[in-house]
């Protein structure tokens, strides 16, 4: 199932994709399970949202594709890379991305993100998979200059929208059989097979919860292949994952302070 989150008439609610039309549910499946109100509305008539807004955080994997480590001259790490970015990073599908005026090189980074369902603490990777409701797209926008400068990547990842999810969350899945594109302006500049990942979702969970407890609306973003490149004021990026959809986003830059 397609699961779209979604305002219409000035309120925030759920629905399961059918087509050209949006089944409104009673509230979020994740919680309140797959309950219809009867009610069907186009799906022209309504703004898609981010379909999860982390409850805690949004984990992050570095360097989880071979050429994506070697283009920035980096060995892919022998266990899952891991980072934070703060809630306040997620925007939607449509929303736009902020360049922030105190870097000089804003980039974009498309990604399949497995969306947890269930409490998860020490979970093995044989049983992983379990606790994953569904999988989104995302993008680990970064300021690279920054994230450089730092040493670390909190500052650099973390800023108000870097973290666009969407459209929807796609419960039923196989990254083994799906392809990821990015398309900056219309022009391809990534293309991979998902099973190209070096750790799969089912190890980075597993990894992550012997680590800290992940909640459900926690996301996890599972990096990136190679051909990330910079985004400029009035770009559009497009990144696509057959089988869930396209997630679209304007980049602006940040307006001059008052």
């Amino acid at each position: 199932m397609k699961i779209a989150r979604f305002s219409h008439n000035d309120g925030i609610r759920y629905g399961i994709l059918d087509e050209s039309e949006i089944v409104v549910l009673d509230g979020d499946p994740m919680f309140a399970g797959y309950q219809p109100t009867g009610e069907r509305v186009p799906v022209a008539d309504v703004a898609l949202l981010a379909p999860v807004i982390p409850r805690s955080k949004v984990v992050c994997v570095g360097r989880n594709y071979h050429d994506h480590a070697a283009e920035f001259g980096n060995v892919a790490p022998e266990e899952p890379l891991l980072f934070l970015k703060p809630n306040t990073a997620v925007v939607g599908p449509g929303d736009s991305i902020v360049r922030p005026a105190i870097s000089e090189r804003t980039e974009f980074e498309g990604e399949l993100v497995a969306v947890i369902g269930r409490i998860a603490k020490n979970v093995s990777a044989e049983n992983a998979l379990d606790y994953v409701f569904g999988y989104t797209i995302g993008n680990d926008v970064t300021a690279r200059d920054l994230q450089r400068k730092d040493g670390q990547w909190t500052r650099g990842k973390g800023f108000d929208t870097f973290c666009p999810l969407g459209p929807i969350i796609e419960t039923e899945f196989e990254a083994a059989t799906a392809r990821l594109e990015t398309r900056v302006n219309g022009e391809v500049r990534q293309q991979a097979p998902l099973a190209d990942m070096i750790h799969s979702v089912a190890d980075i969970i597993a990894y992550a919860s012997a680590a800290f407890t992940l909640l459900p609306g926690d996301v996890i973003m599972t990096g990136t292949p190679a051909g990330v490149g910079e985004i400029v004021a009035g770009d559009s990026v497009e990144i696509e994952i057959s089988g869930i959809g396209v997630l679209r986003n304007p980049v602006r830059d940040a307006s001059p302070a008052a």
